[in-house]
């Protein structure tokens, strides 16, 4: 079993990093593998909607300067993923939500009924309102949320004081464990009726009709 947790942040080892880390030692303590991927802080394209990652077969996105799409591969193979994004404005960052349009858009179907978890990190504010922009991703893609002991957010303006904010602190552990335990219970589930639920058909309409 592997989470793989993508690092939205500009800062690579900044204090999204930092909480990332707190999750992936809970991980560890619990034998489950992970990795953390930074995104980088080069431009990132946004998506433009032209469908060209369905047509061409390998639900992979058109646009290959920018390393998305081979992060969008690394996450059709994992087990369980965390985003974790800057706070920017009151909302993640410019880059992880690029990344995030084309990585669902393009290989979104990878990732259902699979747990994930959201974490954002902040100096002061800005939290619960970037909290649930990136929680919108994980709705609409049949997704498992991945529960904590309160809304998965890190306070600081260095990874030091992430570490003082022991609460947020202890919220990461408890993704951590959480996380654990939603993928031995999946694990147990394969091959049974119980590894998935009845699938309901996605019926698509718009307001006008």
């Amino acid at each position: 079993m592997k989470v793989l947790m993508l690092n939205g942040s500009p800062h690579k080892a900044g204090c999204t990093h930092t909480a990332l880390s707190i999750v992936a030692d809970e991980l560890k303590k619990q034998g489950v593998e992970s990795e953390i991927i930074w995104l980088g802080n080069g431009p990132v394209r946004g998506c433009i909607g032209c469908a060209g990652c369905r047509r061409n077969g390998k639900d992979r996105c058109v646009f290959g300067d920018d390393g998305v799409a081979d992060i969008a591969e690394k996450f059709k193979e994992a087990d369980g993923y965390v985003i974790g994004a800057a706070v920017h404005y009151a909302s993640p960052n410019g880059a992880m939500m690029a990344a995030l349009d084309r990585i669902f858009y393009s290989a979104g179907k990878h990732f259902q009924f699979k747990p994930i978890a959201s974490v954002v990190s902040a100096r002061r504010a800005g939290t619960t309102a970037s909290y649930d922009v990136l929680n919108k991703y994980c709705g609409i893609n049949n997704m498992i949320m991945v529960p904590s002991t309160y809304w998965n957010m890190v306070h600081g303006y260095t990874p030091e004081d992430v570490m003082q904010d022991r609460e947020g602190v202890s919220v990461m552990r408890a993704i951590g464990s959480n996380m654990a335990w939603l993928l031995k219970l999946l694990e147990k589930a394969k091959g049974t009726p119980l590894e998935k639920p009845v699938i309901i058909p996605k019926e698509m309409t718009n307001f006008i009709r």
